[in-house]
This record gives C-alpha cells, sequence and structure tokens, in this order.
C-alpha cells in the first residue's frame, strides 16, 4: 500500500517545527539555545524531543525498534494523530468495532470526522464482513481493540488479519491489554503489512497510567509522519525518567497474579445468584451480566467499592465492568457482593 495516498495533503507538506534540541545531539555542552533558565533544578531543561534513550529501553523489553515507535502521551495522543495524518475533516470516515473503547469516537468528534461503529457480533466476535462493507472510498482508519473494552476478549488473528489485508486504509490494533492475554502481539506482522498500526501502553500491565505513556508501533514511514505532526515535547522529562526507572520492576510476576485472580474472582462472581454470566477475558478486567447493573452498581458505590456501569453500552445490557485488583481487595468484592440481596 502506499501510504502517501492516504495522508492529508496538508500534512504531506508540512515543516516541522525544529525545536533547538534536533540541532545538538551531544550530551554536555552550554546550552544557550533555547532559552532556558540556567538554573539547575533537575528540571530546567526541555526534554529530548525524540526520547531516544527511553525508546532504546523500551524497545530492549518489547523487542521493538525505535524507528519503529511513537511514544506519546497516553495512546489518546496516537489515537488523536491519526485522525489529523490521515482524516480530511468534513470528508473522511472511520470505522471502529462497538462496543468498544470511547476514545476513537471522542477523537473523531473532535476532529470532525464521522465514525462509523459496526456492531460485534452476539458473540462478541470480530465481523469481518460487515467491517469491511462499512467502508467506501472516504474511509481512512479502521479500529480494532483486542483484547477488546469492554467486552474482555482477543479476536482470531486470522481475523484480524483478514481486514488488515483487505481494509484500503490504516488498521489500527489496539493491544492496551495484550500482556494479560495468551495470544501474542500482531508486532511481527508489522514488516509485511505497511497498512497497520499497533497501539501499546505503559499504563495497564506496567503500572504507569499516572505517568501517561503510550506507544504506536508502525513502519518507520508513519511513525516520521507521527513525530512531524506531535507536539515536539510531548513526553515531559519527569515521565522519561520515572518510566525508565520503572521498566525494571517485576512486571511479569504481577501480571500473573492478575491473570490467576481474575481466574479466581471469575469462580466467585458465578457463584452469586444475580450474576447470569461472567465473560472470558484477556485483560485485567471481567464483564459481569446481572440481574440489575443500576441496582448493584449503586449498592457498591454505597459501599465505597467503584467499578464500570456498562448496562447503556450496546451489547451490554446489565452489565458491569470490574478491574481485577490485589487479592485484598477481591476478597473485599466478593465479601461485600455476599451481603446484596437482588
Amino acid at each position: 500500500m502506499e501510504i502517501k495516498k492516504l495522508i492529508r495533503k496538508n500534512i504531506l507538506a508540512l515543516t516541522p517545527y525544529s525545536t533547538a534540541r534536533d540541532d545538538y545531539d551531544g550530551q554536555i555542552g552550554t546550552f544557550l539555545d533555547a532559552n532556558e533558565s540556567p538554573f539547575e533544578n533537575g528540571y530546567n531543561r526541555y526534554p529530548d524531543p525524540r526520547q531516544l534513550v527511553l525508546k532504546e529501553r523500551i524497545g530492549m523489553k518489547r523487542g521493538i525498534r525505535p524507528e519503529n515507535m511513537f511514544l506519546g502521551n497516553g495512546s489518546d495522543e496516537a489515537i488523536d494523530l491519526m485522525f489529523r495524518i490521515f482524516c480530511n475533516p468534513g470528508q473522511d470516515n472511520v470505522i471502529a468495532i462497538a462496543p468498544s473503547y470511547g476514545m476513537y469516537e471522542v477523537a473523531a468528534d473532535i476532529n470532525d470526522v464521522e465514525m462509523r461503529k459496526v456492531l460485534l457480533n452476539s458473540d462478541f466476535s470480530l465481523p469481518v464482513a460487515s467491517l469491511l462493507s462499512a467502508a467506501d472510498k472516504n474511509s481512512k482508519l479502521l479500529f480494532i481493540c483486542s483484547p477488546n473494552n469492554p467486552t474482555g476478549n482477543s479476536f482470531l488473528r486470522s481475523d484480524i488479519m483478514a481486514v488488515v489485508e483487505s481494509f484500503d486504509g490504516i488498521v489500527v490494533v489496539d493491544e492496551a491489554y495484550i500482556d494479560f492475554a495468551d495470544s501474542p502481539s500482531l508486532i511481527e506482522e508489522l514488516p509485511s503489512h505497511d497498512n497497520l498500526v499497533i497501539l501499546q501502553t505503559m499504563s495497564k500491565a506496567w503500572g504507569m497510567a499516572g505517568l501517561r505513556c503510550g506507544l504506536a508501533i508502525a513502519s518507520e514511514e508513519i511513525i516520521n509522519f507521527m513525530n512531524m505532526v506531535k507536539y515536539p515535547y510531548n513526553i515531559n522529562l519527569a515521565t522519561a525518567e520515572n518510566v525508565t526507572r520503572l521498566l525494571d520492576e517485576p512486571v511479569a510476576d504481577r501480571i500473573a497474579m492478575i491473570k490467576s485472580e481474575r481466574e479466581k474472582l471469575s469462580a466467585r462472581l458465578q457463584e452469586f445468584d444475580f450474576v447470569k454470566r461472567v465473560y472470558r477475558s484477556d485483560a485485567n478486567f471481567l464483564l459481569v451480566k446481572v440481574d440489575d447493573a443500576d441496582e448493584l452498581y449503586n449498592f457498591l458505590i454505597e459501599r465505597q467499592i467503584i467499578v464500570r456501569n456498562r448496562n447503556r453500552v450496546k451489547l451490554c445490557d446489565n452489565c458491569l465492568r470490574i478491574t481485577v485488583g490485589t487479592p485484598v481487595e477481591n476478597i473485599k468484592v466478593v465479601d461485600t457482593l455476599s451481603t446484596y440481596k437482588s
């Protein structure tokens, strides 16, 4: 696929902002180029706009070349950049599965781009034919979240790749929860599929939600356009330093515990009469169908337990989304629910 044919003409013609740091690659010097404060306090200098050191570290952990990686202020920045690079406001459209992560639609609305939502099949599987039939000549992006939020399931790799290979635009696969799934990432598909963009995040399995660091992984061509359009210093120095430090935390052990607790919590929840179904999950949460989601949600809120009410989301009627917490938190949820009378 010729990616440049999909990109907005004004982006192709864009001369990106050049920071003072873009002109100098050294580490030691007398910096009088960026009008910074000369008084050292650890944060008086602008951060590296290319995040070279951080990309190297993340790349070693995730098996990604820095040239194929964009770092953003959470995955939401990467989502927004997809719209700003590929979609002409008021003209182009994007396609997304439903139900799914709400920021795809918010980003579409902000950028004045039509969002075409295609419902999942009743078993939450991927409606490949319906997704492709929703497209026309102005369809630039197609979003698939796998494992999906809020349903929790991963889609068949063959189904996702069928979409990638047949869609005449960019397919964005959001793998925010991939670390909790048994199926592997699609990263190995990137070299042979130029129209594939993969989103990952440091917020979930890596426990860095407060630092706001998300990844887009794609061809070097797409990454170069993302770096052109992003704000110069989108990753601040405190985030870069703390993400680097926390990369050495025992994340594998924590993922294993979450997956184990997920299965325990699922089994305990299914023992309650008011629970109709606990859907299988490849994420760090469970989608739970109950008799009366609104009533049960309010019951938990009154006891200072906060879950997500998905009752008004299509295909998720009377469903609550419950994040898997620590063993103590999960026991608290189960013990509290044992006092509920439906």
